[in-house]
């Protein structure tokens, strides 16, 4: 079975897929058809550093970040959830009330998100172990670093389940999630080398170990093993620790994805199973048209010679 180092992501209306070259989107627009747009990769100038394990898997992250919500807003566009700005021509002072709001937008975004996953968990223990340890008069839940890290990381990873579990009730994200499943089965037909057809993705398995959700999972779980090491009990100031952990988590992370992606032995089973578990929710059995667009995706970034994409 071949490993590619194609991957992918679900968009509105459609799939996107990243290969050694080029970049594709397949999207179904309004009138039914698919529409693909294509983007090139200048991987030759990416500076040496960003190629270095454990500095690699901060620069992939960001830039799977950032290609990925280009990607995504465009779809929208595509798909008729919004109107293309190029079609109504805006003015300076527009441009930049649009460019206001979106930076506020992510602001709060990120403020929320690092209030409800990094500054809750923290706070909620020193609250808990703090009652805990005047009912029997003693210390032993403030300072236990194990059960303090723990607590935390099990708290994110509720949260985080939490969420998923809601959003996937409603209808446009399952959408997504149905689209996110087309993408893992085309890319196992061709990991499979079986013919790129609708049928034969069909009966292909959407739980993939080299997902983005599995990263998120062992991102967390990494996250657990770092709460555990930091000795610090002010909850702000652990927060702060953590937030400058941060790219040491996601380096480690990306770094086992990797591995789990190249071997198959137990320890790559042990640490893939938890975000194959989670790939129950984050993604579902798709429809043909959806298949249609995650195959168009993926056959426009196949390079001429398939060596060059070995994961």
């Amino acid at each position: 079975m071949k490993k590619t180092s194609i991957g992918g992501q679900a968009l509105i209306e459609g799939v996107m897929m990243r290969g050694p070259k080029k970049t594709a989107m397949a999207v179904r627009h309004t009138s039914g058809n698919i529409v693909t747009e294509e983007w090139a990769l200048d991987t030759d100038n990416k500076p040496r550093l960003w190629k270095i394990p454990f500095f690699r898997g901060i620069y992939n992250l960001v830039d799977s970040l950032r290609f990925g919500y280009k990607c995504l807003m465009r779809s929208a566009v595509l798909a008729g959830l919004e109107e293309d700005e190029q079609d109504e021509p805006q003015t300076a002072g527009q441009k930049a009330v649009m460019t206001g709001m979106m930076v506020i937008s992510m602001v709060i975004g990120v403020a929320l998100a690092l209030g409800l996953f990094m500054y809750l968990p923290s706070f909620l223990y020193k609250w808990m172990a703090n009652g805990l340890d005047r009912l029997n008069g003693g210390d032993f839940w403030i300072n236990n670093a194990v059960l303090r890290g723990v607590f935390e990381g099990l708290l994110r990873l509720a949260l985080f389940l939490a969420y998923i579990s809601v959003i996937s009730l409603m209808k446009d994200i399952r959408r997504v999630f149905m689209y996110h499943g087309a993408e893992h089965k085309t890319i196992f037909c061709y990991e499979h080398g079986e013919e790129l057809t609708v049928e034969n993705v069909k009966k292909q398995s959407r739980f993939h170990p080299r997902c983005g959700t599995s990263f998120l999972i062992l991102t967390l779980l990494i996250g657990i093993v770092v709460s555990i090491c930091i000795q610090v009990q002010t909850v702000w100031l652990r927060v702060l620790i953590k937030i400058a952990l941060l790219p040491l988590t996601v380096s480690v992370g990306y770094e086992l994805i990797k591995l789990a992606g190249r071997k198959d032995n137990t320890f790559t089973r042990v640490i893939s199973a938890p975000g194959l578990w989670i790939q129950r929710l984050t993604t579902k059995e798709p429809e043909d048209d959806m298949i249609e667009c995650a195959i168009t995706a993926f056959v426009a970034v196949v390079p001429e010679d398939e060596q060059t994409d070995k994961w």
